[in-house]
């Protein structure tokens, strides 16, 4: 049989479980959002650059897209110290959060440093 439950214990209870809850700061979110979304656009440029320069076409420069983001969101978590749920809200924002969004700086700058080096 169920006893009785003192009504002091279940707020003591209730104040322990709020202060369980993790809480985010707006500001510190957008700016690791915008960290991240800087930090990937930057790794398509640098990565376009060296397929061209690799003289990667067709798949091949896609597969080196895909690893190249890869490492980027390894080393984006590595930076935040694998404690991801301290700075972002899910692990799907580190890991495709951005991750087409620099297909198209990719595909530019491999296109355009492979013109550079292999056809002129």
């Amino acid at each position: 049989m169920a006893g009785r439950v003192d009504s002091d214990k279940v707020k003591e209870k209730a104040s322990d479980n709020l202060n369980d809850l993790p809480t985010f700061h707006a500001e510190n979110m957008q700016n690791n959002a915008k960290v991240m979304y800087y930090s990937r656009t930057f790794m398509s440029i640098i990565g376009g650059v060296v397929a061209g320069i690799l003289g990667l076409t067709g798949l091949m420069g896609f597969v080196f897209y895909f690893l190249i983001m890869g490492i980027t969101s390894v080393g984006l978590a590595a930076k935040a110290g694998f404690s991801i749920h301290s700075y972002f809200d899910s692990w799907n924002k580190i890991l495709l959060d951005g991750f087409f969004g620099g297909l198209m700086s990719f595909v530019l700058f491999w296109t355009f440093a492979y013109d550079i080096v292999h056809i002129f």
